[in-house]
């Protein structure tokens, strides 16, 4: 089978996701102790500025939101979208829909948020294509509920 062909294995996308992981913890590793949590919120809020008009607005609000309703995460590219992690370990991410040809964003929570009920049922991850107010608090509630 050619390395071109998309049948099996990886797409493109896949592999240039993949790419940008190992260029982000290369990039993390590099940096001295006291640089890296400045260094990569600017790196976060670099990349919501070359998102599409739409996306970014999301993005934005987004990272306003956990910021304020969860201070202790720590924002950092993840396969070189938004997330925020506690300790190095991702806690929450928005993917753009439009950097993903999807068509929806995506607000997504990794099994180091706090979300388990008895119910045996939680969400880990909502498309998003607008940010309505009560959207919007879903997605405070959510992260302050994951932090706890």
């Amino acid at each position: 089978m050619s390395s071109t062909s998309n049948t099996k294995g990886f797409s493109e996308h896949e592999r240039a996701a993949m790419k940008e992981r190992a260029a982000e913890l290369k990039k993390e590793a590099s940096r001295g102790r006291g640089d890296k949590a400045a260094a990569a919120e600017a790196d976060v809020l670099s990349k919501i500025e070359q998102m599409d008009e739409a996306d970014r607005a999301l993005a934005g609000r987004i990272h306003a939101s956990v910021s304020s309703n969860a201070p202790d995460l720590s924002p950092k590219l993840w396969y070189g979208q938004p997330a925020y992690a506690r300790k190095g370990k991702v806690v929450c991410f928005f993917r753009s829909g439009h950097d993903d040809k999807e068509r929806y964003s995506t607000f997504g929570l990794t099994p180091e948020a706090n979300l388990d009920d008895d119910s045996g049922l939680w969400p880990t991850s909502f498309a998003v294509t607008e940010l309505t107010d009560k959207a919007e608090e879903t997605i405070a509630d959510l992260v302050r509920k994951a932090v706890s």
